[in-house]
Parts: structure tokens; C-alpha cells; sequence
């Protein structure tokens, strides 16, 4: 059914969205620019136009090594939390016993547990068991942070597929896993990748957890960047900011488009 509510009449809405929208994103944009600033502070408008404070970046083994740490940490939650979080949905998707939802509701609990009550938990955790300032550590405790994106990416892709198909394979012969690995995840793979991408970005991302649980050389870019803004306020954040930016929004606007040229060819 056609809705009678025309373009002029919803003009109002239109541009309420344009509003909240343009609050949203217009300081992380303003970071972009002054990232190629001259000044020797943060300023906007920048003065004048200048790379310094990338090569800065790229130049200073603090920032380097802080960024290896971060992209390793976060290449390791991918992969783990990915993996849980996919066998978790899958196995409360085509599940029916008792505590079903008991288990889903404490998979998502870390979503709503603020992340300071999750650091000191896990700083005290850790102190005990000897994984302070530790890869093993910072892996562990981003997995707790990312699994919940991952489960509830999964579980909408495990909602829009017919679990038929395995059910046809699996009568044919093949075991549950081998259904599940030839069958299913093909046709789920751009969840999956939606799923590996959120978790790699709210691993990159997480600051509050890792400037409790890291620090020396396994600090994260995001700890060095909260010790930086506390310290001196150095134009190099600027640089940093946008490179994660970059790394942020780049990889799931591909996905995006690849998944809709799929759907349209």
C-alpha cells in the first residue's frame, strides 16, 4: 500500500535527520582537516596546509609500535571473537533448550556493563593471574567487548537463511560440521565478514579497557593517544584520529558496496 504522506509533509523530518546527522559527523570531520594543519597546536581553520604531522606519526617509534600493538591485538579479536561469537548463534539459533535465553542475554550483557566496571574487573582479574600488559590479555578482554556485536550480526544472518538447506545435506550424508562449513557459511559469509569487521574495529577502538590492562610496549594506539591528549596536546593526535577514521569507516563502505553489487547482479 502506497503511503498518502507526501515529500513536502515529510520535509519536516527530512531535515530534522539532516540536523542530528550533521551533529554526529561534523567533529570527526573537523579532525580531518586539521590533521593536514601547519600550526604548531590544534587549530581550525587550519593557518596553512602541511603533512608534518603524519610524518611525525610515521617518524616517532612510540606512536609505530603502539599501532603494531593495536593491529595485532585487534587481528586476534577478530579471529577469536568471530569464531565464538558465530558458533554461539548458530547454536542459539537452531537450539531449544531452557537457558537459551539465559545464555544469549549474558553474551550481551558486556553491552550493557559500562566499560569502567568491565576494566577494573578485569585489571584485578588480571593482576592475579599474570596477563596485565600482556597481547594474551588485551585479546581476551576485547573478545569479551566484541562477541556481542558478532552475536547479534550472526543472528540476523542465521534469521534470513533457510537452515533447510543443511538439513538436506546432512540427510545426504554429510556430518553437522561439514553441512555447517559447505553449506551454511558460504551463503553467510557477508555476515560473517560484517560480523570480523565490527569486531576488529571495537577492538581498534577500545580505549577505556586497554588503559587499565596495558601499558610499556604493549600499550595500544588508543592508550598512547589518551596518555598523549593528558600530557601535551600534540598535533600528531589529529594524524592518528584520521588514519583510524580511515580504518573505521573505509573496509565496511566496501563491504557495503561489493554486498549490494551482489545482490544486484
Amino acid at each position: 500500500m502506497e503511503s498518502h504522506v507526501s515529500h513536502k509533509q515529510r520535509l519536516w523530518l527530512y531535515v530534522l535527520t539532516a540536523l542530528i546527522l550533521i551533529f554526529l559527523v561534523l567533529p570527526t570531520l573537523i579532525v580531518i582537516p586539521m590533521s593536514f594543519s601547519s600550526a604548531n597546536s590544534l587549530a581550525f581553520p587550519p593557518p596553512g596546509w602541511s603533512m608534518r604531522w603524519y610524518e611525525s606519526f610515521f617518524g616517532q617509534e612510540k606512536w609505530l609500535l603502539s599501532a603494531w600493538v593495536s593491529l595485532r591485538v585487534a587481528l586476534g579479536t577478530m579471529i577469536v571473537a568471530t569464531t565464538l561469537g558465530t558458533a554461539a548463534a548458530y547454536g542459539l539459533h537452531v537450539g531449544s533448550f531452557a537457558l537459551r535465553g539465559t545464555i544469549s542475554s549474558v553474551l550481551i550483557a558486556p553491552l550493557a556493563i559500562p566499560s569502567i566496571l568491565l576494566a577494573i574487573g578485569l585489571f584485578f582479574v588480571y593482576a592475579s593471574a599474570g596477563l596485565l600488559n600482556s597481547t594474551l590479555g588485551l585479546v581476551i578482554a576485547h573478545t569479551l567487548a566484541a562477541i556481542p556485536f558478532v552475536l547479534i550480526t550472526m543472528t540476523a544472518g542465521f534469521k534470513t537463511y533457510d537452515l533447510s538447506q543443511e538439513m538436506v545435506a546432512r540427510s545426504l550424508g554429510a556430518s553437522r560440521l561439514k553441512a555447517f562449513f559447505t553449506i551454511t557459511l558460504p551463503q553467510l559469509k557477508f555476515s560473517v565478514i560484517s560480523a570480523a569487521l565490527l569486531a576488529f574495529i571495537v577492538s581498534f577502538d577500545e580505549v577505556v579497557i586497554s588503559v587499565f590492562i596495558s601499558a610499556g610496549p604493549n600499550s595500544t594506539l588508543t592508550k598512547v593517544m589518551f596518555s598523549t591528549l593528558r600530557d601535551d596536546v600534540d598535533p600528531t593526535i589529529a594524524a592518528v584520529s584520521t588514519l583510524m577514521l580511515l580504518i573505521a569507516t573505509v573496509p565496511p563502505l566496501v563491504l557495503q558496496l561489493l554486498a549490494n553489487r551482489k545482490r544486484e547482479s
